[in-house]
């Protein structure tokens, strides 16, 4: 076997061009798998025949690692290494059979959106405060963000004719290019209505067309681009919260997260946050259960012992 899979890794090297990382990764992998193989037909390395690996030696290598408590997407990494090196072996006629055919690769885990609770946000808008045009921009930037929940490729190409003050309502491009309505609430509003006073402040030599109807300017004089706003999401996020992601997703997450913990319909977060399916949606609901578990198992006397 471990013939087969130094050619193996030579084929992924000269006839795939595969990445050095790749290359290493399948090669630790298909080691390990190798070293398990030594125990499981108690014989030495250099004896262990791949002809004779069955279907069944690779599942019961997999509850070996899920044993020892590897995530499932290490496992999964695990399982695609030597799934495609079985695959290699079939096709080179060093088997007769597919071991690793139909195998079942463990689902990874999907993590939980990352937020920030309400008084961190509050905070981080006080942080915000202040007289000047870039520090009006700023605000109106993290109070649209936190309050209306869009994604930042919709912050950034939102023009002033999108902006119903009347209504206190944006019209945004979503994703496949749908358009929806959201609401915003007071803070937002007066945080844009700051800004946009101030707006004309911010122009430049390089201020075209496009930039002057823009809600949003960069520094340079021109609209504002996806990494500024995640550097200034980030700036403020470190000084006001221990979240430990910092980035404009966060303030989605949180948005969504704390209307459905003060008893939002999700049917209604999921038109909000331009979702095509409820799906989407309800990773939110899982994560406002394990809040709920948090404070059950904290306060209740009998949630422990």
């Amino acid at each position: 076997m471990k013939k087969a899979i130094d050619k193996y890794l030579r084929y992924l090297k000269v006839e795939r061009n595969a990445s050095e990382h790749t290359i290493t990764s399948y090669k630790n992998d298909l080691h390990q798998f190798l070293e398990y193989c030594t125990i499981y037909f108690d014989v030495p390395e250099e004896n262990v025949d791949v002809t004779e690996i069955e279907r069944l030696t690779i599942r019961l290598w997999l509850g070996h690692l899920s044993e020892r408590g590897l995530a499932k997407s290490t496992i999964a990494r695990k399982v695609a290494a030597v799934r495609s090196f079985c695959k290699y072996c079939f096709k080179r006629g060093i088997v007769e059979q597919n071991p690793a055919h139909l195998l079942i690769v463990p689902k990874k885990d999907k993590p939980l959106p990352k937020t920030a609770n309400a008084e961190d946000l509050n905070r981080m808008m006080d942080l915000a405060e202040g007289n000047t045009p870039k520090s009006s921009q700023n605000r109106a930037i993290l109070e649209l963000l936190y309050g209306t929940g869009i994604r930042l490729s919709e912050l950034v190409n939102l023009n002033e004719e999108d902006v119903n003050f009347k209504l206190n309502q944006i019209k945004v491009l979503g994703k496949g290019a749908k358009q929806r309505i959201v609401p915003f609430g007071k803070q937002a509003g007066k945080a844009l209505k700051n800004h946009l006073e101030t707006k004309p402040q911010l122009y430049g030599e390089r201020t075209d067309a496009d930039a002057r109807k823009a809600v949003f300017i960069a520094a340079s004089g021109q609209r504002l681009y996806p990494r500024a706003v995640q550097r200034i999401v980030k700036d403020y996020l470190q000084r006001a919260s221990e979240v430990t992601q910092k980035s404009p997703h966060v303030l989605r997450h949180s948005f969504a997260t704390h209307l459905l913990d003060q008893g939002a319909d999700i049917r209604v977060i999921k038109e909000l946050l331009g979702h095509a399916n409820l799906a989407a949606t309800q990773v939110y609901t899982h994560t406002s259960v394990e809040r709920l578990k948090n404070v059950y198992e904290t306060a209740h006397p009998r949630a422990k012992n």
